[in-house]
C-alpha cells in the first residue's frame, strides 16, 4: 500500500482563469466575491509552497493495523472563517444534521471512499485507510473548492455565479483524487505533467458519480461540475470530457477554452502552464476509450487509468505521450491484446497524442516535494 505522500500542492476546482474573467466584470457584487477568491487561492498557494519545506502534515492511518473497510469521516462547519478545520458537526456513524452542506459533503466522503475500495480494493486515499475530513462553509461567497493535502474544503459559493461546492459530487470525487495521485504517481503540478494530474482528477470523479449512480459509460453525462452553476448562467458545468471546450458560454463566464485535441494545446505561464486548459485533451481520451469499451466505464477503463496511476510506469514529470504509452500497457498487462487495449491507443490517436517509445520508466517516490 502507499502509506505516504509528496507534499502536495494546492488543487481547486475553479481554474484561475474562470476566476480572473469574473473579476474584471462590471458586475460589482460578482467582481468583488471573485477578486476575494483568487486572493485567498494565492496566499493558499504560497503557505502550501511554503510548507513544503516542512514536509507533509496531518492525520495518518496507523501503518501496523489494518485497513477498515469503512471511512473515517469527519465534517466540519468553518463559520465563513479560513481557520481550520472549524467546528465539529458531524462524526462517522452519526445520523444527519440540519445543513445540507454538511450532509452532503459527508455522503461524497463516503461514496469517494466506497468508489475506491469496492471497484478498485484501494482503502482511502492513502490506501491505508486514511480518516477524511471536510470543512463547509469556508470564507464568504468563496467561489471554490479545494483539496489541501490533509482535508477538503468547500465554499459556498456567491450565489449569483456558483452554487454551494458540495452539490456535485464529481467535485468532491476530484479533489480527494488528487489525494490519491499526491500518494502514488505525484505527478508534478506543472505543464504536461500538471495537466494529467487534473484530467485524473476529472476522470476519477467522473467515475465516483457513475458509480454511485450506477451508470453504464453510455449513459453518464461526462461533465464536471453539474449543478454547479447558479440559474441564469449559460453552460452546463466547469468542464465536458466528451466535448472539451462546449461546458459553458457565457457573457460573464467567457467560452469555455478547453482544447480536446493536441491542435488546440495551450501554451501559457498562467495555471501552472495551463494545467486545467489542456487537461481537456486526456479527458477526451478518456472518454473516448470508455465508450469504445463500453460498459461501466469504472470496470476495464478505469481500471486501466488506476493500474498507470498506481502501477510505477510513470515519471512524476511524465508527459502525454508517456502517460498514453502506460496506459496502452496498463491495458496489455491486465486484458491482453485486444479490443481494450486498441480501444485506448485509438483513443489517444483521436485527440492527437502518440504514445512514447520506452515510457515505462520509474515514478518519483513519494516523499519528494512536487514543484509549483
Amino acid at each position: 500500500m502507499d502509506s505516504t505522500a509528496s507534499t502536495p500542492v494546492f488543487c481547486t476546482i475553479v481554474p484561475p482563469h474562470v476566476l480572473d474573467r469574473l473579476a474584471r466584470t462590471d458586475d460589482a457584487a460578482v467582481s468583488a466575491a471573485a477578486r476575494h477568491t483568487l486572493e485567498h487561492d494565492a496566499r493558499e498557494r504560497t503557505r502550501r509552497t511554503l510548507n513544503s519545506l516542512l514536509g507533509p502534515t496531518g492525520p495518518t492511518a496507523d501503518a501496523d493495523a489494518a485497513a477498515p473497510d469503512h471511512p473515517q469521516r469527519t465534517i466540519y462547519d468553518a463559520g465563513h472563517h479560513d481557520a481550520l478545520p472549524g467546528h465539529k458537526v458531524r462524526a462517522e456513524g452519526a445520523q444527519p444534521t440540519k445543513d445540507a452542506s454538511a450532509n452532503r459533503a459527508y455522503d461524497g466522503l463516503g461514496a469517494t471512499f466506497e468508489t475506491y475500495l469496492r471497484a478498485y480494493g484501494r482503502h482511502s486515499i492513502d490506501g491505508a485507510g486514511l480518516p477524511l475530513k471536510a470543512s463547509v462553509h469556508y470564507l464568504k461567497g468563496y467561489n471554490n473548492a479545494f483539496w489541501n493535502g490533509e482535508q477538503m474544503v468547500f465554499g459556498d459559493g456567491d450565489g449569483r455565479i456558483f452554487l454551494d461546492f458540495t452539490i456535485p459530487l464529481d467535485v468532491i470525487g476530484h479533489e480527494l483524487t488528487h489525494g490519491v495521485t499526491q500518494y502514488t504517481a505525484n505527478l508534478d503540478y506543472q505543464g504536461q505533467s500538471g495537466a494529467l494530474n487534473e484530467s485524473v482528477s476529472d476522470v476519477f470523479g467522473s467515475l465516483i458519480k457513475q458509480y454511485t449512480l450506477g451508470q453504464t459509460a453510455d449513459r453518464a453525462d461526462w461533465l464536471i461540475g453539474a449543478g454547479l452553476l447558479a440559474p441564469g448562467i449559460h453552460g452546463a458545468a466547469l468542464r465536458s470530457m466528451k466535448a472539451p471546450g462546449t461546458a459553458y458560454d457565457d457573457p460573464r463566464l467567457g467560452k469555455d477554452p478547453q482544447p480536446a485535441s493536441m491542435s488546440g494545446y495551450v501554451k501559457t505561464s498562467q495555471d501552472n502552464g495551463g494545467v486545467h486548459l489542456n487537461s481537456g485533451i486526456p479527458n477526451r481520451a478518456f472518454y473516448l476509450a470508455a465508450t469504445a469499451i463500453g460498459g461501466h466505464a469504472w470496470e476495464k477503463a478505469g481500471q486501466i487509468w488506476y493500474d498507470t496511476l498506481t502501477g510505477g510506469r510513470l515519471s512524476s514529470r511524465a508527459q502525454f505521450a508517456d502517460f498514453a504509452a502506460a496506459t496502452v500497457a496498463a491495458a496489455v498487462a491486465r486484458y491482453g491484446e485486444g479490443e481494450q487495449s486498441q480501444a485506448v491507443r485509438a483513443a489517444w490517436t483521436e485527440v492527437g497524442v502518440t504514445p512514447a517509445a520506452g515510457a515505462e520508466v520509474p515514478r518519483q517516490q513519494p516523499g519528494q516535494p512536487q514543484e509549483v
